[in-house]
């Protein structure tokens, strides 16, 4: 690509960004979504962080691996079960990463 090429796909990347955040500000409120879609759109950051964390857990080196050996699963199972019981995040981070330290290092 060209320099000219790079900085035209700058420039559109930039403009579609643009128009995709500040088109509702723009519209403000004359824009009304059905009370369905918003209550379906309470639950999209859980399953965008879902989509991110999921395959972290379950794939090792591309291949599914979801046996016990796997040191990643294996914690965030045990920080979630942590999670369920105590209802603090701060606490849950730092378990489920000291419980993958402690399988990962073979402790």
């Amino acid at each position: 690509m060209s320099d000219a090429e790079i900085w035209l796909v700058i420039g559109l990347l930039a403009l579609a960004t643009l128009i995709a955040r500040s088109g509702f500000w723009l519209v403000g409120q004359h824009i009304h979504l059905p009370k369905r879609v918003q209550e379906a759109l309470r639950y999209a950051p859980a399953c965008a962080l879902a989509a991110i964390i999921v395959p972290d857990l379950v794939l090792s080196e591309g291949r599914l691996d979801i046996s016990l050996a796997n040191p990643r699963l294996l914690a965030g199972l045990l920080a979630t079960a942590f999670f369920l019981v105590r209802k603090n995040m701060l606490q849950t981070i730092f378990f489920g990463m000291a419980v993958y330290t402690y399988l990962r290092l073979g402790l």
